[in-house]
């Protein structure tokens, strides 16, 4: 039980000027300043989480690992590590670094580059049974999709270059040349992602003319789990 100030000068048989000096020696109970947390991530999408899975490309299933280095919600960015198993044989553990757009305030859904029109975009994004609700006015004015208040964090990941090596732009057997479109739940902490790449499209059309089979399909699958940390989000204390 702490002891009070009253319990402290009772008892003592003193004049007010030692009373006065006893009380002031008595320490005074100071509440600490709560600790702030510092909002660095959202969910299981953080500097530092890694998921993993496969994508899937005709018949053919690679295992996929994905590190993210660093997420910045303020300024809808992120980037990370893709690494992909078995895709070439000269390459096989293959890691490329992207970037990520966030959809939002500064990103809409239209992508308008990589060789991606509105159509390319509505093809793809209406393969999310959660961006149904807002296919007719995605690409209105105005429009700006609000990420923090719904369960879906829609994105664009772009690979630029080869891990470690980043002169190397392509390689036989594989491309990184298009993007993929991003479907992050945060209540569940998995992302389905659908790759796009014109060449590959031209390449899939061409051979299903010719009644071909093409090892990449227009439509790669990417499916992702995020693998729980044994570390702990960033305090500051104050």
């Amino acid at each position: 039980m702490p002891v009070t100030t009253e319990r402290a000068v009772e008892g003592f048989n003193t004049d007010r000027k030692e009373k006065t000096e006893l009380v002031a020696e008595v320490p005074r109970r100071v509440a600490p300043e709560p600790a702030r947390l510092i909002d660095r991530h959202c969910c299981s999408l953080f500097s530092g989480s890694t998921f993993t899975g496969e994508q899937k490309s005709g018949r053919s299933s690679y295992d996929v690992t994905v590190e993210i280095q660093h997420v910045d919600m303020k300024n809808s960015f992120l980037c990370g590590y893709l690494s992909i198993k078995g895709l070439t044989d000269d390459w096989p553990d293959l890691c490329t670094f992207f970037e990520g757009e966030i959809i939002g305030p500064k990103y809409s859904f239209l992508t308008r580059k990589w060789d991606a029109d509105e159509d390319i975009d509505v093809q793809h994004w209406t393969r999310f049974p959660e961006f149904k609700k807002f296919e007719h006015d995605f690409n209105r004015d105005g429009f700006s999709y609000d990420f923090e208040s719904n369960d879906f964090i829609f994105m664009r990941w772009k690979e630029h270059f080869l891990v470690p090596d980043h002169r190397i732009k392509a390689i036989s057997g594989a491309s990184f040349a298009g993007f993929y479109y991003i479907a992050y739940q945060k209540s569940t902490g998995t992302i389905t992602g659908l790759y796009f790449d014109r060449d590959l499209l031209n390449d899939a059309t061409f051979l299903f003319s010719l009644g071909q089979h093409h090892n990449s399909e227009w439509f790669q699958h990417l499916s992702l789990k995020h693998v729980p940390s044994t570390s702990f989000p960033a305090f500051e204390f104050r």
